[in-house]
C-alpha cells in the first residue's frame, strides 16, 4: 500500500494532462507516485474547486499527499489547506503562482471581451484577495516552496507590460508569499515550467527535503 504520493494541480484554462511531464519525471527519476487532478478553472468557484481537491486527496487513502500546483493550481492548493488543514500533512510546491496578486489578471478582468473566460476562481483567489491575505496559517503550519520564472514569454505580455522580472504571465514579485519555507527563481517561462526537467527536479527536492537545491 502506498504511504506517500504527489498530486499535480494545473493552472487557469488548462487540464490535468498539462502536468503530465512533471508527473512522469517524479515517478521515473525519484520514485514518487503522482496523480493528476483536473478542475473547472473558469466555471467553478475557488472554494468549490478546493473542496473537490480535498475530496480527491481523501479518496486516495494515503498517509502523506504532497501537492505541486502550477499557476492558479498553487493558489488552489493553498486554499484547500486553508479551508481543510487536516486533509494532508504533505508539502506544497507552487510553480509560477500569483500569490500576491496578478497585474495581467487584473487588466484581463477589465476587458469586455474577457468577461466570459475570466471565470470565478481567478478573481476569488488572485484578484479580489491574494493568498498573502489568507494563507498565513498554511505557511505557519507546513512547508511551502515557490518557484518563479524569469524568461518573459507568455500570454500575460499580450495584455500588460512588465517592468520587472517575470515569466511572461506572472511577475517574480507576484510569486512572493510571506512565511514560505523557500523561494527560487529559475530561467523558465510560465508554460516552460511544465516541460522543464530542472523545475521537476527542484520540486522533487523540496518534497523530499523541505528546501530547494542550490
Amino acid at each position: 500500500m502506498l504511504t506517500e504520493t504527489v498530486v499535480c494541480v494545473h493552472g487557469y484554462l488548462s487540464h490535468g494532462a498539462g502536468m503530465y511531464l512533471i508527473k512522469r519525471r517524479l515517478e521515473r527519476e525519484y520514485g514518487l507516485p503522482a496523480l493528476l487532478f483536473s478542475y473547472p478553472s473558469v466555471r467553478g468557484t475557488l472554494d468549490e474547486n478546493s473542496a473537490a481537491l480535498a475530496a480527491f486527496i481523501r479518496e486516495q487513502d494515503i498517509d502523506t499527499v504532497h501537492i505541486i500546483g502550477h499557476s492558479l493550481g498553487g493558489v488552489l492548493a493553498l486554499r484547500t489547506l486553508s479551508n481543510d488543514p487536516d486533509v494532508t500533512s504533505g508539502r506544497v510546491v507552487c510553480l509560477g503562482s500569483p500569490l500576491s496578486g496578478s497585474r495581467a489578471g487584473r487588466i484581463l478582468s477589465e476587458l469586455d471581451w474577457a468577461e466570459d473566460i475570466i471565470g470565478k476562481s481567478l478573481p476569488e483567489g488572485v484578484l479580489q484577495q491574494s493568498a498573502n491575505d489568507w494563507a498565513g496559517d498554511v505557511c505557519a503550519n507546513r512547508d511551502i516552496g515557490v518557484i518563479a520564472g524569469n524568461i518573459p514569454l507568455g500570454l500575460g505580455r499580450l495584455v500588460t507590460h512588465f517592468d520587472e522580472d517575470n515569466d511572461g504571465t506572472v511577475a517574480v514579485s507576484e510569486t512572493r508569499l510571506d512565511g514560505v519555507k523557500d523561494h527560487m527563481v529559475m530561467p523558465v517561462s510560465h508554460k516552460g515550467m511544465l516541460v522543464s526537467a530542472a523545475v521537476a527536479d527542484q520540486a522533487a527536492a523540496f518534497i523530499r527535503r523541505g528546501e530547494f537545491l542550490r
